[in-house]
């Protein structure tokens, strides 16, 4: 078997280990919004501790409307496992319906994604509260897997946001930090590469908006933003290779800024958020270093 043949192979294998785990019920479910994708299911951390770190988790999918974040919630699960508590976090993505000419449905609303992520990331201190009274929200890290990481890194830098930007903040999220797990951090790198088929194209509403809206979305013009950033990437990744990491890593040491870079060997884009992969331990100790 050629060698992309071979990578293909490994690749399909790897999302169908990630999604063959059943999805896993929440403890508890808060709304964020009036929308019904305006939500974030919270788990309860598996183990009998009185205070643990809070992970607010952003799924992945190309901002995409299929994907939702149910494919995620083993991960959630298993991070609960880990002895965290744990918010997974829903927003608006994009249209249900196949775009013209038969192209997948496409990714993101513009405002409406950021609108939700915004407002879900205000709202958790007080819903987490509620929902999970043993969250150390001093101890909150935020990670996010693919398209859900670049959400986690937006989240993370709002406070450098244009003026102008409506979401943006007076100051940093209060964070020990994030983990972006195989992130499209940096939407030029992305487009050059044609990640999730011009995805972050869409998710700015196509070429016609697409500079005006960058400096407001994509996290590689977004730094330093001064919170601790680890990102994870497979080597092998086929969907969001490993430039895409690298270039977001370059641009926030030309900002002046140290930013983590863990590359797995052999391992690409769903293992990380596959609790029966050994990449997803990984995450969790990443993700663990930052909280604890």
């Amino acid at each position: 078997m050629p060698d992309d043949d071979a990578a293909a192979a490994r690749a399909a294998a790897e999302e169908e280990s990630a999604f063959s785990h059943p999805q896993v019920e929440p403890d508890a479910t808060a709304a964020y919004g009036d929308h019904p994708d305006q939500v974030i299911d919270f788990y309860a951390p598996r183990a009998d501790e009185p205070s643990v770190p809070l992970v607010a988790v952003l799924h992945g999918g190309a901002w995409r409307a299929p994907y939702d974040r149910a494919h995620i919630t083993p991960f959630a699960d298993y991070l609960a496992r880990r002895g965290f508590a744990v918010a997974n976090v829903e927003y608006r993505r994009g249209a249900k319906l196949p775009a013209q000419g038969g192209a997948a449905p496409v990714a993101g609303r513009w405002p409406d994604t950021f609108d939700d992520v915004a407002a879900a990331l205000d709202a958790l201190p007080a819903l987490a509260r509620e929902a999970l009274p043993q969250a150390d929200l001093r101890r909150t890290v935020l990670t996010g897997h693919s398209a859900g990481g670049h959400l986690a890194l937006w989240a993370a830098a709002r406070h450098v946001l244009p003026a102008d930007a409506a979401w943006r903040t007076s100051g940093p999220a209060p964070l020990r930090g994030v983990v972006a797990l195989a992130p499209i951090a940096d939407f030029a790198m992305a487009e050059k590469l044609d990640v999730c088929g011009n995805a972050a194209l869409q998710l700015l509403g196509g070429s016609d908006h697409f500079t005006d809206r960058q400096r407001y979305a994509d996290p590689a013009l977004l730094l330093p933003t001064g919170i601790a950033t680890t990102l994870v990437q497979g080597r092998s990744d086929l969907i969001v290779p490993q430039a895409v990491a690298e270039s977001y890593a370059d641009a926030a040491a030309k900002a002046g800024e140290v930013v983590g870079l863990t590359l797995l060997e052999d391992v690409g884009h769903f293992p990380l958020i596959d609790p029966a992969a050994d990449a997803c331990a990984v995450v969790a100790e990443e993700i663990a270093q930052l909280a604890w």
